[in-house]
């Protein structure tokens, strides 16, 4: 679970989060989750692992303002060795959704090239993997 407080500098004249930042904290969560799972990005990018987004949904459920404390549970949707799909479910201090989200994204050597992580990085394929399957 990751925590984010709504700043002033994130809403809009109408006082309400512009939607634009929801998909900023999707970053701040993955990579916070990244960590708890124990690959966090310093990790990964030592190994030249790099993952580039490949594509963002989000569904806007109810408006948040500032100083709101929005909750960001993250799971494994889908993986398939080389494609990733996570989920960002995001509530209110009150447990109300206020924005359901997915990001894809895949896994390239700093080259560009696609890894395959199942052959090249077992350990980290398999906690995925795992994740996936729950």
């Amino acid at each position: 679970m990751y925590n984010h407080t709504v700043q002033y500098y994130e809403t809009d004249k109408m006082g309400i989060t512009h939607h634009s930042n929801y998909i900023r904290w999707m970053e701040e969560a993955r990579i916070d989750f990244l960590k708890q799972i124990g690959w966090d990005f310093v990790k990964l990018e030592n190994l030249g692992i790099v993952s580039p987004v490949v594509s963002v949904n989000c569904n806007y459920k109810a408006t948040t303002t500032f100083a709101d404390c929005v909750k960001i549970e993250v799971s494994v949707t889908e993986f398939k060795g080389i494609k990733l799909v996570l989920n960002y479910e995001m509530t209110n201090e009150d447990g109300k959704v206020v924005c359901d989200s997915t990001s894809t994204h895949c896994f390239l050597d700093k080259d560009g090239k696609p890894i395959n992580l199942k052959k090249q990085f077992p350990d980290f394929y398999e906690v995925l993997f795992d994740l996936a399957n729950k």
